[in-house]
């Protein structure tokens, strides 16, 4: 048999360490056997040193299944696996993937090789099925492509032996034939893409011609095409291998060449390079493919993606409004000063502070209660069913009073953050930002609403606070532009980790105002950042110079802006919004 497929008279060679994760691993496997293999009597042995000398074995006769832990991927601790989880397969998708190998070989391999059947026929059947044995598993369990994938790269390099320079393929009919069984036949199979045997396949018309690889090509198609347990056809086939080849179907095969120097000069022969290359190019698709999952693990990664990005969130907010004070860094090279408020503009505080509170009131809800005994307002009909429940001697139920109660309705709590751009197109929006800052920052502090707001300018590479949160500085901050470098990401997750605009206990809103001409990298992490907020309910509101040119980014509202003036007037507009859409 092949070298996944043991003998009859082989035993079992797997001697468990003392750590007792691999008896958790081992029994993990185990219980998912049945659903891949469509057999409930096998047992799977992974530890370090199993597998019969590769990378995993299957023994027919004692319906075990063993898997070399060494094959474990890097990282992984074995009591810590979960395969009853699909998603949890990815960390460890080599060793699943030989395992679902030799699952195929338990329900696929059935047919055995009849006393007396030429040796040499049967190596090149058992060579035949292994690529046989796969596309009847994907035929039956398509979802398995995957994971057969992953074991493609340690499967392929164990059975060529192509990173062993004592036994690595020469430029030999045999050792380009064996290739092609084991690379171009998965192809076939459905498992690999021509694209990465392509240089493979090259080496190996290399040495056999086109011809020939025609004709092998049409007997693995055929093998493909046999059924599980017709060992009859798989010889034949076996035999019209051996033939094409020019090999003798009555002898047993030629044992690799153990010379290193083989191919002149100690280096590893065209073949062997490009089989090694193979491997490394399907174990890199395989690293970029989406892996099968479940909603179970979807649900875990995906708060695990949250709290991550809630502790970045967190660390950028410490480090840009980290340190003493409530008011800018006097560090930032284009912040001018400062100046008093005008009178404009500590009425323009308190009308939004009013706005804000109008729109955060809520009607009081009514509650109807019921009772037996006063106050409220009496019910005939309860009156009367009471008095006939007594008349008959029972205990009364009924309830004639109905009061109803009104309940007050707290406001929701609104989050505000600004963003204002600072480069050089920006110069017409630094004044009414800056005094749109300081007015959000009293208007919070005016209102009945418990809100609170922070105010972020962002250009040459740094991003500065304007208006901390929970602060209403006395006076206002002015800034100049003229610098590059536009890092929206910093200034989204600065507010994200200031204000929790990602956490959907308050009304929140952001507000950026910019043109949004961004450098590529700069605008692509804002875009996830951004898509993250407005996917956890934060508005955004994108407040943009009305010239053409502008490049919002996607999933904002935009409201163009002809009179930078209005800003301030803008951003109350769009406050006031959220708080009467929050519940």
């Amino acid at each position: 048999m092949t070298a996944h497929v043991a003998a009859p008279a082989a035993a079992p060679t797997a001697v468990f360490p003392a750590a007792p994760g691999w008896l958790d691993l081992s029994a993990a496997f185990g219980d998912e056997v049945p659903a891949i293999a469509d057999r409930d009597d096998l047992v799977v042995t992974v530890a370090p040193g199993a597998g019969h000398g590769a990378p995993a074995c299957f023994f027919p006769d004692l319906a075990t299944i063993e898997v070399d832990g060494t094959h474990l991927d890097k990282g992984v601790d074995p009591a810590t696996v979960a395969p009853h989880r699909v998603g949890d397969r990815r960390r460890y998708r080599t060793a699943w993937g030989l395992l679902t190998h030799e699952c195929g070989h338990a329900k696929h391999s059935a047919w055995r090789a009849p006393d007396g059947a030429p040796p040499g026929a049967v190596a090149a059947a058992d060579l035949l099925e292994e690529t046989r044995m796969e596309a009847a598993q994907v035929r039956r369990r398509p979802g398995d492509r995957y994971w057969l994938r992953a074991s493609a790269t340690n499967l392929i390099l164990a059975d060529t032996r192509a990173n062993d320079p004592a036994a690595a393929p020469q430029m030999t009919a045999q050792d380009a034939a064996r290739s092609a069984a084991l690379l171009l036949a998965r192809v076939d199979a459905g498992i690999l893409t021509s694209r990465e045997v392509a240089r493979v396949a090259r080496a190996v018309r290399d040495v056999i011609g086109n011809g020939t690889l025609a004709k092998l090509r049409t007997i693995w198609r055929a093998a493909h095409a046999t059924a599980d347990d017709d060992g009859t056809r798989m010889i034949e086939l076996g035999r019209r291998w051996c033939e094409t080849i020019g090999a003798d179907p009555d002898q047993p095969p030629d044992t690799p060449n153990a010379d290193p120097t083989a191919n002149g000069n100690g280096a590893p022969s065209p073949l062997a390079a490009a089989i090694t290359s193979a491997a490394a190019a399907i174990a890199r698709a395989v690293a970029a493919e989406s892996a099968p999952t479940d909603p179970v693990t979807q649900a875990m990664e995906a708060r695990a993606a949250d709290e991550k990005a809630r502790r970045q969130a967190q660390d950028t907010a410490n480090t840009v409004f980290g340190g003493a004070g409530t008011g800018y860094d006097p560090a930032a090279r284009h912040i001018r000063g400062t100046r008093a408020p005008s009178a404009a503009e500590h009425t323009a505080a308190r009308h939004l502070a009013r706005a804000l509170t109008t729109a955060g009131h809520r009607d009081r809800t009514p509650a109807k209660t019921r009772s037996t005994v006063p106050p409220g307002r009496l019910r005939m009909r309860g009156a009367m069913t009471a008095d006939a429940q007594r008349a008959a001697g029972a205990i009364p139920t009924a309830e004639p009073f109905t009061r109803t109660t009104r309940a007050a309705v707290p406001a929701p709590p609104l989050r505000l953050g600004v963003i204002c751009d600072v480069t050089g197109s920006m110069r017409a929006f630094t004044d009414p930002a800056a005094s749109a800052a300081w007015i959000l920052a009293h208007a919070a502090r005016y209102t009945a609403v418990p809100a609170v707001t922070a105010t972020v300018t962002f250009g040459s590479g740094s991003v500065t606070s304007i208006t901390r949160p929970g602060s209403s500085p006395a006076k206002v901050t002015e800034f100049d532009t003229g610098f590059g470098c536009h890092t929206i990401d910093t200034a989204i997750s600065a507010l994200d980790g200031a204000l929790d605009l990602s956490r959907p206990t308050a009304a929140r809103l952001l507000v950026i105002i910019s043109d949004g001409n961004f450098e590529t990298e700069y605008r692509a992490e804002g875009q996830k950042m951004l898509d993250r907020l407005r996917g956890s309910g934060c508005a955004v509101l994108w407040l943009a110079p009305g010239k053409p040119g502008t490049e919002p980014m996607n999933g904002a509202t935009v409201h163009a802006l002809t009179d930078p003036a209005v800003t301030a007037r803008a951003i109350g507009q769009a406050a006031t919004a959220a708080l009467r859409a929050t519940r």
